[in-house]
């Protein structure tokens, strides 16, 4: 006979609440162990493909993680120092983009331009006020990211835990599987199915659609020689999680830019234009309903949501951990859902006559 369903929700309420008092107070020691799982997570279909190919289990992390170390050295030594560099040089050179915007604007509307008009004051304290805010939140976030994530945890500790996780990945489930209560085994393992469906989508599907626009978007902008063009990109590329919000966002940058660098070129400045028109497009038609599927589960009004709350609550660690939580609350409601739609409570007398008619 199982426990009573008080029993259970006791239970069950006692280790969500171990659960985020450990993410409380062990925060920055999990860090890494959460950091490893995520990347073996991402990866664990990549290794799933290779052992169909006919290699090992082992023969499989090792190539994954041999072409993960070398993407990685280069991302450090080409990617990251120019990306860094370029959004000082564009915090720097935000006063004098904000001077030829009041320049132009009082050429082209003067009577919005007088001395003492809001908008004058307001464009000319705005481009101080980034380059000083914006430094100071640069320099913030590196010295918040290195004391956070030193260079041990980033070069030896995350890739030995996802090495490990990845190759037993396969017999950590299914020892999890084994230790589930027999009771509610089957439900516990379709839940966990369809949560790791919408992951599955969002995490490697939204994260692969991410990296492939933003990688269009940095290397179309360079070409076309676009100042910043890789801040651009990568904005882009890391909002595009939320629907056309990156578009939205690193297409106004871009253009802005374009604005300022191309002005009397305009078709170099719909160029720029086009390349996200075209990302949009690519987006929309071609890969999103291939990688990420028709029905991710994931409402972006709660995953802003759950990053925001857990964040605040927990820092770093918590933004980390939100989507899955965000995933998981989500297919629990859906199954709560449908559980109350298909009881008593919901039909009430209505079905309890209609059965009865049947009869």
């Amino acid at each position: 006979m199982g426990l009573p369903v008080r029993d259970q929700l006791k239970y069950w309420g006692l280790a969500a609440a171990v659960f985020f008092v450990l993410l409380w107070f062990l925060g920055d020691v999990i860090l890494p162990f959460l950091l490893g799982g995520a990347i073996a997570y991402f990866l664990d279909p990549v290794a799933d493909r290779l052992e169909e190919m006919g290699a090992s289990r082992v023969a499989a992390t090792l190539i994954i993680t041999v072409a993960a170390i070398l993407i990685f050295v280069l991302m450090a030594l080409l990617i990251v120092p120019t990306l860094v560099r370029q959004t000082i040089d564009l915090v720097d050179s935000a006063p004098q983009l904000f001077q030829n915007l009041q320049s132009f604007l009082n050429e082209r509307i003067p009577s919005l331009m007088d001395e003492d008009s809001t908008i004058r004051q307001t464009l000319s304290s705005l481009g101080e006020t980034i380059q000083s805010k914006g430094g100071e939140f640069l320099n913030t976030a590196l010295t918040s990211a290195m004391s956070l994530i030193n260079v041990l945890v980033l070069l030896v500790i995350v890739p030995v835990v996802a090495f490990y996780l990845l190759m037993d990945w396969d017999r950590m489930i299914t020892k999890i599987d084994e230790l589930l209560p027999r009771d509610h085994a089957p439900v516990i393992r379709q839940l966990a199915t369809d949560i790791d469906k919408t992951l599955a989508s969002f995490i490697r599907g939204q994260g692969t659609v991410c990296l492939i626009l933003g990688t269009f978007y940095a290397v179309a902008l360079i070409l076309i020689g676009l100042n910043y063009g890789l801040v651009a990109g990568f904005v882009a590329g890391l909002l595009t999680f939320i629907p056309y919000v990156g578009a939205i966002v690193g297409g106004a940058l871009a253009i802005g830019l374009a604005l300022f660098q191309f002005w009397g070129e305009w078709w170099q400045i719909g160029v720029v234009a086009g390349i996200f028109a075209f990302g949009q497009v690519m987006e929309g038609n071609v890969l999103t309903p291939k990688l990420v599927g028709s029905s991710v589960g994931l409402h972006p009004v709660w995953l802003i949501f759950a990053l925001s709350a857990f964040g605040t609550l927990f820092g770093f660690v918590g933004m980390l951990v939100a989507v899955p939580v965000a995933a998981s609350l989500g297919v629990i409601m859906r199954f709560i859902t449908a559980r109350y739609e298909n009881s008593l409570l919901y039909h009430g007398l209505t079905r309890t006559s209609a059965d009865e008619t049947e009869d």
